[in-house]
């Protein structure tokens, strides 16, 4: 299997912690991937901006959407230059020293100008990536947009040219000092892990008697791989 690397930019060089730095694209698919929610960034008025946002991946394009009616989020899909992140909390690391406590992670960041979808069938299919990456198998089991609800839906595109991975596993750093058991001997250090798992489904309080929970609910995987 060939393994494609990243091809860093300026802005998507990582200079801190390049240690944690990962340079298979392979690596920025699965972070994507196990994501569910990103955080679209950009500057709208002169004034930095930050929304969480539902999207979706298809090879090397990133769709996020949202309503035509934020005046955020057209500002971000007249062209200017966005950044989008997804981050993939793990664990939470203890150290003997709390200048090295951390967390162990994995995150994504892309940088590019966003490009707005207006054509009808490409919005579709774009919407169909992130409800089935939200809700795998939704797109096939619920109702399609309306019309208007299509118009009211702004749908934008992100290629993944310029992106950047850092991920952070294992045991906390220590100066070496505080390994010495006579200064921190009784200091516990390590990882606490953090585990996802869905919960049991709850109906909608309208939904008729003798509705199942469909298989593509109830056979989902954990969260974040």
């Amino acid at each position: 299997m060939t393994h494609q690397a990243l091809s860093p930019t300026p802005r998507s060089t990582i200079r801190r912690g390049k240690n944690r730095a990962v340079t298979d694209r392979s690596a920025l698919y699965a972070v994507l991937d196990a994501g569910i929610v990103c955080h679209l960034a950009f500057v709208a008025d002169g004034a930095p901006v930050v929304i969480p946002t539902g999207f979706g991946r298809a090879g090397d394009t990133l769709y996020v959407h949202g309503s035509t009616g934020a005046a955020s989020l057209r500002a971000a899909a007249a062209g200017a230059e966005v950044c989008v992140n997804v981050t993939l909390l793990d664990g939470v690391v203890y150290s003997r020293a709390v200048f090295h406590h951390s967390v162990n992670y994995r995150s994504a960041t892309v940088h590019g100008a966003a490009r707005q979808l207006t054509d009808r069938d490409e919005k579709l299919a774009a919407l169909a990536v992130i409800t089935n990456h939200l809700a795998p198998g939704s797109w096939d089991y619920a109702r399609e947009p309306s019309k208007q609800e299509l118009a009211k839906t702004a749908v934008l595109a992100l290629d993944l040219t310029e992106a950047a991975v850092k991920i952070r596993n294992g045991s906390p750093g220590e100066e070496p000092e505080d390994l010495v058991p006579e200064r921190n001997g009784r200091t516990w250090a390590g990882v606490l892990p953090l585990r996802h798992a869905w919960g049991e489904p709850v109906p909608c309080p309208e939904l008729p008697s003798g509705v199942d929970v469909p298989a593509h609910v109830t056979a989902r995987p954990a969260p974040f791989g």
